[in-house]
């Protein structure tokens, strides 16, 4: 049998054989196309080159592209569980030609590959193509000599691939693969083609046209192949099944949650088993590509698919976390293929186990409600919207988790109720969303960049340097020439400032020329990777392209830069040491004042923490090693055991920073990472280290604010002035400051008791116990006990009056103290009277008199306030009239 790894193998290395280069799946998150929340298909990475604005130095590709479907227009996540070729998470295999072979060649190859090299019989094989393309259907009869009814003719756009509404387009040709009578539904184009006998498994697409509005195609100049194959669906052929969930790398998924759950994995936990299998793929894949879980965008649709997930794993009866262990399940199967999947493997583990950790403490509780809500409903009645809503909103429940849940039972859910309660959080969450990571490049840096090429950096080894000006940008166009006053883009053909990329700020600078110009340059930026924009003003003389100029860096600022992004690649070592190596970095911003690092991290930093990794760091900085830079090909530099940031684009060579000193049993560099940034030349140069800050920013994610150099060093000496002028003012040494305070603390408390005491002893008649009711008045036969104090805290007249009422034995006491022209009213009634009078009325009495509102409590004991103090004998004498009138609770 072959394997979904074989089979994946094969295809890539026959397409190799056939001239094609082997590329790498892309990130799931898309690097050049704003419009997608995920990749979704094998094209997405080369979209640029089929628009002309990207050349690759190969004409001819191949990849098994992963991709994901669960959020946007592409969303499979209700029906995967449920039906038989449903992912989140699948693989494309394709093939491409970038204006080299056609037609021809697509489809001589597709056919050779899967009659010969796969052996699927010719005659279990059907092609559509579109109805304006007789060239396909002439090509297939010659090359795969198919009979005109195994060529079916498709007048739709269902054989019409289109990029957008503009752009590249042109017909396609599905194969399908016939499984037979036994199998219900009829061919592609025929009345029942939705059933399953006929299953698309290759789709050719020939880009032949641009789309330059409706109805205006013109011939592109150089036709293109595209073409995508699910690999989950060519394995089920191949493996002789009619369901994507019975080939080996599913079952293997499948099976290895059945024994966590110590189920069977057929039978009726079999769509659980599914929805975990297909979900750990497109989690693990996700938190590899750098998504974390969270509220909004990307994050939330991989929540959104975890807790999917996690909801059947607790069906399956899993009292404990289950998605991280099956971890090591999905690495084995896919580990060798997607390398990114090994490096990420303990990121992947802690971040399911969190949370689902967290998502079982709500569970339980959602569920809970969920089966009240529906024990008030009659037969199949819907769940109202605004119960839907609360499961989300309190319980975290999406939408479709609920009706996940309530499916089974045969109940809809009132999405109009639910999405009327939701309006405004979506209108948020779609605000919030920018697209994909990277926004979207002008036409006009593609145009500089092959006109001009790349910019040489001079930057690692000098900060001055001779360019000469190759354009100039201002506002949206390029001018030949900028004036003083103007604001400007100033492209150069080498230069030594440092543009902004990998969490490092740009340069500053001047740049100037013989002839007197001056530009003050604010910020350097990167454009499409390769392409110097040094954002300036013109201050002095008219500066024009074809300039010869000289560009100094701001020397003393880049230093400071210097020694803050070496100091983030030993707080990187540092904190994996100590906290594991799940810490991986997730945001950072080297500038000249400071440094952040945003790390995975599911829980913060102890002060030991803290402490350790510091001194950490500044052991490595005192070591004093030489910071050493290599060009290295990406797999000599991860051989090394460099770190690399998966996702980033790295060429054909990489500069593999080390520092630290040896390190370890292997007596390899402390800290070995790929990184494109400036360094300092001895980690010595970065003085000392220091961590100020450390909190979280996002589930999972804690950022680390840092100093160093003459930043630490301030710091430090501003915190030693400020231990020094305590010492002095406590008159103890520095190091007895914690302790002197402690003792002051202390003493205060004891003072503040002692202060407390008193006040209540001459509130309650200077503390004479002998006679408790001797100054209370009897109101028809009620004892009364009144006292106005001044300056008694509010929290210490319910004691006072526990105190009095024990003293009166049967009565009221009323307590009014005064602080800050404010009254404070306490009322309280012994148990025997609580029947006839209530405190509550009564201070609401006291409180209107002060010229308050309101007051609470019980009816033995109540406290109210009033804005005017001054009044405070008043409120006693409201009380008193309120008795006499047998105000009765």
């Amino acid at each position: 049998m072959q394997t979904a790894n074989d089979i994946r193998t094969t295809f890539l290395d026959y397409f190799a054989k056939h001239g094609h280069q082997k590329v790498d799946s892309s990130p799931l998150v898309p690097r050049n196309d704003p419009t997608l929340m995920f990749t979704n298909a094998g094209m997405v990475q080369f979209k640029n080159v089929f628009t002309g604005a990207e050349s690759r130095p190969y004409k001819r590709a191949a990849t098994s592209q992963k991709c994901v479907r669960a959020g946007g227009k592409h969303n499979d996540l209700d029906n995967v569980g449920y039906t038989a070729r449903h992912h989140t998470f699948f693989e494309m295999l394709g093939n491409f030609s970038f204006g080299d072979y056609f037609k021809e060649g697509a489809i001589e190859m597709a056919w050779g590959l899967i009659t010969k090299e796969f052996g699927l019989p010719a005659d279990k094989l059907t092609v559509t193509v579109h109805t304006s393309d007789e060239d396909a259907a002439a090509l297939w009869r010659k090359i795969a000599g198919l009979p005109d009814e195994k060529i079916i003719r498709i007048p739709t756009d269902d054989n019409f691939w289109r990029m957008g509404d503009t752009g590249p387009c042109g017909p396609c040709s599905e194969i399908f693969f016939d499984h037979g009578p036994q199998v219900q539904g009829g061919p592609p184009g025929s009345e029942d083609q939705d059933g399953d006998r006929f299953i698309e498994i290759w789709n050719l697409v020939f880009m032949q046209y641009e789309q330059l509005g409706p109805d205006n195609l013109v011939p592109l100049p150089k036709p293109s192949i595209d073409t995508g194959m699910g690999l989950e669906r060519l394995a089920a052929v191949l493996q002789g099944k009619h369901d994507n969930y019975d080939i080996d790398l599913m079952r293997a998924l499948i099976v290895a949650s059945a024994e966590a759950t110590k189920t069977s994995p057929d039978g009726a936990q079999a769509v659980s088993h599914r929805v975990i299998a297909d979900h750990l793929r497109s989690t693990s894949f996700l938190i590899a590509d750098g998504v974390l879980p969270s509220n909004e965008g990307r994050g939330y649709v991989l929540r959104r698919i975890m807790r999917r997930a996690m909801r059947h794993a607790h069906m399956l009866g899993a009292r404990e976390p289950l998605m991280h262990r099956l971890v090591p399940a999905l690495v084995q199967q896919m580990g060798d293929a997607y390398p990114e999947l090994v490096r990420a493997r303990a990121l992947i583990v802690e971040t399911l186990k969190l949370e689902e950790t967290r998502f079982k403490q709500t569970l339980e509780r959602g569920l809970k409600l969920l089966e009240e809500e529906e024990g008030r409903l009659d037969g199949n009645a819907a769940l109202p919207g605004d119960v839907a809503f609360k499961l989300y909103d309190t319980y975290g429940f999406p939408l479709d988790l609920t009706q996940d849940v309530l499916r089974a039972k045969g109940r809809p859910v009132d999405e109009a109720g639910f999405k009327a309660a939701m309006d405004e959080q979506r209108r948020k969450a779609r605000e919030s969303w920018a697209g994909s990571g990277e926004a979207a490049t002008e036409k006009l840096w593609f145009e500089l960049k092959d006109e001009l090429g790349a910019t040489e950096f001079f930057g690692y080894d000098t900060e001055v340097a001779e360019g000469k000006v190759t354009a100039l940008v201002k506002g949206d166009g390029r001018v030949e020439q900028a004036g003083v006053g103007d604001e400007v883009l100033v492209i150069v053909n080498q230069t030594p400032f440092y543009a902004e990329s990998g969490g490092q700020v740009g340069d500053t600078g001047v740049i100037f020329s013989a002839d007197g110009v001056e530009v003050v340059v604010k910020d350097t930026l990167k454009k499409l990777g390769a392409v110097w924009a040094h954002q300036g003003t013109v201050t002095k003389g008219t500066l024009k392209v074809g300039d010869v100029v000289e560009l100094r860096v701001d020397t003393e600022r880049r230093a400071a830069i210097r020694a803050n992004h070496s100091a983030t690649h030993l707080l990187h070592k540092a904190l994996q040491n100590r906290l594991g190596e799940h810490v991986t970095q997730k945001g950072s911003l080297v500038a000249p004042e400071r440094l952040r690092f945003d790390i995975s991290q599911p829980v913060g930093l102890s002060a030991a923490d803290i402490a350790a990794v510091e001194a950490e760091v500044n052991a490595r900085i005192l070591g004093n090693s030489a910071v050493v830079t290599r060009l290295m090909s990406p797999d000599e530099a991860k051989a090394s055991g460099a770190m690399a940031l998966f996702g980033e684009k790295y060429g054909d060579e990489v500069r593999v920073v080390s520092m630290g000193g040896p390190h370890g049993e292997l007596e390899r560099d402390y800290s070995v990472e790929l990184c494109g940034g400036t360094h300092v030349r001895r980690t010595g140069d970065i003085g000392i280290f220091k961590i100020v800050a450390e909190g979280a920013v996002a589930a999972g994610v804690r950022r680390i604010e840092a100093l160093t150099a003459q930043g630490a060093a301030r710091y430090l000496a501003e915190r030693e002035h400020l231990l020094g002028e305590a010492a002095s003012a406590l008159k103890v040494r520095p190091e007895e400051v914690p302790s002197r305070v402690a003792a002051l603390v202390d003493e205060r408390r004891k003072m503040e008791r002692e202060l407390a005491d008193l006040r209540r002893q001459v509130a309650m008649g200077g503390g004479a116990k002998s006679d408790g009711g001797s100054a209370a008045k009897e109101i028809n036969g009620v004892k009364f006990a009144a006292r106005v104090v001044d300056g008694l805290p509010a929290k210490d007249l319910k004691p006072m009056a526990d105190e009095l009422k024990k003293q009166l034995g049967s009565g009221v006491v009323a307590l009014v103290a005064t602080n800050d022209g404010k009254a404070s009213i306490v009322v309280g009634v012994t148990d025997d009277l609580t029947g006839r009078i209530s405190a509550v009325d009564l201070v609401r009495v006291g409180a209107e008199a002060c010229g308050g509102k309101g007051g609470g409590g019980r009816p033995d004991m109540a406290q109210a306030g009033g804005p005017d103090g001054s009044l405070a004998n008043a409120a006693v004498e409201a009380i008193e009239k309120a008795i006499s009138e047998k105000v009765v609770a």
